[in-house]
Order: C-alpha cells, then sequence, then structure tokens
C-alpha cells in the first residue's frame, strides 16, 4: 500500500542549526516517536529501531536509513526501508527543503512517498494515513523542541 504525504512547519531557529541538527544522530534519536536505537553508520547511513503502534498493531522496526541528494544546507532525501517481523515492512523516503523564515525562524517542507506491507497494510489507507501525520507532527513538535532547547 502507497503513503504519500507532504506539509510545512517552522522550526525555531536559523537554517545552519536547523540543518546541523537533522543531521545530529541524537537529537533525531530524541524526536522520532517511539525510536529506542539509532546509530549513525557514517555521514550519510543511520540504523534505527522504532516501536510503532498502529491501531491494533504494534511492531518493532529495525532498518537502515540513508541520505541522499545533500545541498547543504538547504535540502536532502532521506531514505529506508523498515522490518517489523510479522508486522510488515514499511520503505520509503522524504525530500526535506529549508528555507529562510521570518524572525531568523527556518521553513521545513517535505514530501514523503512509502509502500507498507503485510498485516499493517491490512489496517486499511486512512488508518494508516492518520497514524503517518500524527507522527510527523508528534516528530516536529518534538524537534522544535529540541532546537528550542539548544538556544
Amino acid at each position: 500500500m502507497a503513503v504519500t504525504m507532504s506539509g510545512e512547519f517552522v522550526l525555531p531557529a536559523d537554517r545552519a542549526t536547523v540543518w546541523a541538527r537533522l543531521n545530529d544522530a541524537e537529537t533525531l534519536r530524541a524526536s522520532i516517536p517511539g525510536c529506542e536505537s539509532l546509530e549513525k553508520l557514517s555521514d550519510t547511513e543511520l540504523q534505527a529501531a522504532v516501536k510503532v503502534k498502529i491501531g491494533p498493531v504494534s511492531a518493532r522496526f529495525k532498518g537502515k536509513v540513508n541520505l541522499t541528494d545533500i545541498d547543504a544546507p538547504n535540502s536532502y532525501r532521506i531514505s529506508g526501508q523498515g522490518e517489523g517481523g510479522v508486522a510488515g515492512f514499511a520503505k520509503g523516503g522524504a525530500n526535506v527543503r529549508l528555507a529562510d523564515a521570518e524572525g531568523g525562524a527556518t521553513r521545513l517542507n517535505y514530501d514523503v512517498d512509502a509502500q507498507v506491507g503485510g498485516k499493517i497494510a491490512q489496517l486499511g489507507s486512512r488508518l494508516i494515513d492518520s497514524t503517518a501525520r500524527k507522527l510527523a507532527e508528534q516528530f516536529f513538535a518534538n524537534f522544535a523542541a529540541a532546537l528550542s532547547g539548544a538556544h
């Protein structure tokens, strides 16, 4: 099942700071809902374990994340795939773009494209879409809090 979404957030820090924190494993680990571990393998590759609940299904996904098409400090593509055992799998990515916003803030735009399969895909697109949007909102709220705490 395909999942697509896009969004925009204004973050309370300048673009250089946002870029640095988007590339910081500890900030990402603290920002990703359900993240149990996030290890930086190289400047462009991370390994993660994330526990997610979608409706009645709880799953622990383990997988790798890659950063490509890097245009620092403006944009990159983050992509990856994870296996959730009997719950299924998820793979996909997001194009992330940063631009200056008023008051020294940064505007972040993203476009996500993903595929989910297995037991999770059987839950239906409405539940998966609403959960994906909720997780994205939680991530950016957590990320904005991490940025605020950095000042």
